[in-house]
């Protein structure tokens, strides 16, 4: 996912901040170019400080689950950087257990709870299909809270 946006936008944060790590991570949204825009541009807006993530994609991707203070790079549909987050806070929980205050900083539809489960446990449901797998309320999810620390 590198490309001349995020190489740009990851050199212009680091002479504003010199002392920042030579290491980032990527944070990206939705499965669509569609829903990935309008989640990037929530995070611009300072209304989306949250993302929840199934553990089973970091799992199959043998990827790192992001740890506090890290920092990531927003990309929107077409994979051009947008923004740079810092991560406050990382949780693996089982979906039954997130809550409000994840539920809100997610900052889509109406920020409630009920809403929240309603729209992810459809998404994750088809996601689990998809990679061979069943859904459970059980199932473990990561989420990450974060705030924005620079704009492209």
């Amino acid at each position: 996912m590198i490309n001349e946006s995020v190489e740009e936008l990851w050199e212009n944060f680091k002479l504003q901040n010199p002392n920042l790590p030579d290491h980032y991570e990527f944070l990206t949204f939705g499965q669509t170019e569609s829903a990935a825009n309008k989640s990037a541009a929530l995070v611009l807006e300072g209304l989306k400080t949250a993302k929840t993530t199934l553990l089973l994609e970091y799992q199959e991707e043998n990827k790192s689950i992001p740890k506090k203070g890290d920092y990531a790079i927003i990309l929107d549909g077409r994979h051009q950087a947008i923004g740079v987050v810092q991560i406050l806070k990382v949780r693996v929980i089982p979906f039954d257990e997130v809550t409000d205050e994840i539920a809100y900083e997610e900052g889509e539809g109406d920020r409630t709870l009920s809403t929240w489960r309603e729209f992810y446990q459809l998404y994750f449901q088809q996601q689990c299909k998809a990679k061979q797998h069943s859904f459970s309320t059980k199932i473990e999810v990561v989420c990450i809270q974060f705030e924005l620390v620079y704009a492209a």
